[in-house]
């Protein structure tokens, strides 16, 4: 008896997805858990597992088409066989004649083909014509020249329809900036004592943890402290309420093949520098394979984004609501700076707050950033809590 493909629960709120690629075609073979099929919703793209092995023996939704939640999509005809031991989905070719794989001559045409194709006719010769006189000789007008094709091929289109994610997205962003007084203001940190932190440690780190020391940990441990000295960023606005969360959930943006996630650290304030850098470590990862579940994607009290990875010197992120701020990393770029009344080359970053003006004033804003400022260019203040 055929085994319905359902589309699952994929998180709160959400009633349907978009079929993505069919991972196998009809009449394919399974094994039980193997991927069937990519779904596509606003918050994550998961994929739906085999629920045993067996041929997928019919597919009713395409790709692209909508699915709502509970429905069936496709059917599975249960069979003891693995995917490795079934037979192709396509019948194999029929062995050629051995006279036939010694050469890799064509077979002769058919005798009805052996006859020679007809020629054109010959063009009749042009009859001479006498030439006019020097006088009647008019001028001849070359014609224009016709556009080049090779232009108007390099001026195509291409029309992608938008994924889910991608929708969600873009909706949220406008509605961040229309429903926000959404402001930004910066500061610059000198990353020396952190690299050298990490130049010290790294190797001992990465024998005893199994991932390397990475800058993220620090900026979400500080950020966590951060948030403590200005609960206000640690908070969003319910109706004409203020709420005020004594958690820190830090949501950390990652670009991904289909758009930007933010995964989120829950209870950051109780992780370990380790635990922050293999919880990273393991949301990029999964973000590329489309394996985040969309709790992991919910819920977030702050955000931090590093747009120094993909080379970005500055910018003004965009605010993930309901949150009330976001915090944004840049590269670090070697620059020149004054200290102790010398002109000296440091490694500096450039850091950005996006802070919704309901909840939080300039002042707040700035304290934060001093904050996050003073625990990174001293690290031993992070672990201290001081």
């Amino acid at each position: 008896m055929a085994i319905e493909l359902k589309i699952p629960s994929v998180g709160e709120s959400i009633t349907e997805v978009e079929i993505g690629v069919w991972l196998k075609a009809e009449g394919g073979a399974l094994n039980k858990d193997e991927s069937v099929v990519t779904l596509e919703s606003e918050k994550a793209t998961v994929e739906l597992p085999a629920p045993a092995s067996g041929i997928l023996s019919k597919i009713l939704k395409r790709k692209g088409e909508k699915a709502a939640i509970g429905e069936v999509i496709g059917y599975l005809e249960p069979g003891p066989k693995s995917a490795e031991k079934a037979p192709p989905a396509t019948p194999p070719e029929k062995p050629l004649p051995a006279a036939q794989k010694t050469t890799a001559e064509p077979p002769p045409p058919p005798a009805k083909e052996k006859a020679p194709a007809p020629l054109p006719a010959p063009e009749p010769a042009p009859t001479p014509v006498a030439p006019l006189p020097k006088a009647a000789v008019a001028p001849v007008e070359t014609p224009a020249p016709k556009p080049s094709p090779v232009s108007g091929e390099r001026r195509q289109e291409e029309v992608i329809r938008m994924t889910p994610l991608r929708r969600a997205v873009a909706r949220r962003l406008v509605e961040a900036s229309q429903s926000m007084a959404m402001l930004t203001t910066f500061n610059e940190i000198d990353l020396s004592a952190v690299m050298a932190l990490r130049q010290e440690y790294q190797e001992q780190f990465t024998r005893k943890h199994g991932v390397k020391l990475g800058f993220m940990s620090f900026f979400v441990k500080a950020a966590v402290e951060a948030l403590r000295a200005v609960p206000q960023l640690n908070a969003s606005v319910r109706g004409e309420d203020i709420v005020y969360y004594n958690y820190f959930d830090i949501g950390v943006a990652i670009g991904a093949d289909k758009g930007l996630v933010v995964p989120t650290l829950r209870n950051a304030q109780d992780l370990s520098f380790a635990e922050i850098e293999k919880a990273v470590a393991d949301f990029a990862a999964r973000a590329r394979a489309n394996k985040l579940t969309p709790e992991e994607l919910q819920s977030g009290t702050f955000t931090i984004t590093n747009g120094g990875v993909y080379g970005s010197l500055l910018s003004t992120p965009i605010i993930n609501p309901p949150q009330s701020g976001i915090l944004g990393m840049h590269t670090i770029q070697e620059r020149p700076v004054a200290r102790g009344g010398s002109v000296v080359i440091r490694p500096m970053m450039y850091v950005a707050l996006s802070y919704d003006h309901r909840l939080v004033d300039g002042r707040e804003a700035v304290t934060f950033l001093i904050r996050v400022k003073e625990m990174i260019e001293n690290p031993a203040r992070i672990l201290l809590e001081i």
